[in-house]
């Protein structure tokens, strides 16, 4: 049988995953809304077993290589805890034009939920080999670079960058070595 796109289908190899905010909204330049991400990515890997390789949050959406067992649904739930959980501070916070526009880009048929933070998929692509993997750890790093919002990867405070330079970044990570998959 062949492997459908965009699915997990094979856990011995890690993910690199893409998780786009709804209609693009800029939602991450919320630094508290950020805090919550770094958190539960932290959570993910230290609570989950989930194997943080690489990540970078950009203003609308977030990359990462991750590893683990039953990823889909470590994914699925680390979706819908950040969502929740970056919905109450905003409205706790009185974000009420955030709130808005989360509501009206909620498709109808969501009848369950008052608000839509996340696209549905976060597009995971199997890393195999190490020539992907540092390609796809390359392509996080530089996202910022490319979007010309510094001039280094290790100058954007959210991602890896800094780690893979024997830094302190924000959150730890799990440092690609070599041998893929």
């Amino acid at each position: 049988m062949a492997s459908r796109p965009y699915k997990i289908h094979n856990e011995q190899y890690p993910y690199f995953i893409t998780a786009n905010l709804r209609f693009g909204l800029p939602l991450f330049c919320n630094p508290s809304a950020v805090t919550f991400l770094l958190a539960n990515l932290e959570f993910l890997r230290n609570k989950r077993g989930v194997k943080l390789i690489a990540y970078v949050i950009m203003e609308n959406h977030f990359h990462a290589i991750l590893h683990g067992d039953d990823l889909a649904d470590k994914i699925s739930q680390f979706k819908s805890y950040s969502a929740r959980k970056i919905i109450d501070s905003f409205k706790m916070d009185q974000h009420s034009r955030w709130l808005k526009r989360m509501k009206r880009v909620k498709p109808a048929y969501k009848n369950d939920q008052e608000f839509q933070f996340w696209e549905e998929s976060y597009h995971p692509k199997q890393v195999v080999g190490d020539e992907m993997m540092m390609q796809k750890i390359n392509y996080i790093h530089q996202n910022p670079v490319k979007r010309g919002y510094v001039d280094k990867p290790e100058y954007w405070r959210y991602s890896s960058a800094r780690n893979y330079l024997g830094e302190e970044g924000l959150i730890p990570v799990d440092i690609f070595k070599g041998r893929a998959g």
